[in-house]
């Protein structure tokens, strides 16, 4: 999602739309490539550095592209495009699998099959 998004619009105005290429998109396909690299590594604690690196950037970037463009020029005239949206929501999913790298599995039941 995050690759696919950093490459989409970001901001759609009356004149055009403004791609994500342009700006953060790049910072944003950069942490995902090392998401990638994080997912497909066999160390536990660097996959958890590395998509957490991920979730970070994946969420904080569009937070603030959408921030600074409302102190700009407020609500009119604007909306966010798909690439935000994209973005957003796959630093939200990255940081969920982190957190389910992190946190310990449950242990089974006591009158489970092992």
């Amino acid at each position: 999602m995050v690759v696919i998004g950093s490459f989409l619009p970001w901001i759609d105005t009356g004149l055009g739309a403004i791609s994500g290429a342009r700006g953060p998109g790049l910072w944003t396909f950069y942490a995902a490539m090392l998401g990638l690299a994080g997912a497909l590594v066999p160390l536990r604690r660097a996959a958890i550095l590395q998509g957490s690196v991920l979730a970070v950037v994946a969420v904080a970037l569009p937070t603030w592209q959408a921030l600074h463009v409302l102190n700009l020029v407020g609500t009119a005239g604007w909306l966010p495009g798909p690439g935000l949206v994209l973005v957003f929501g796959g630093g939200v999913l990255a940081g969920a699998a982190v957190w389910r790298m992190v946190r310990p599995p449950a242990e089974p039941a006591e009158g489970a099959a092992a």
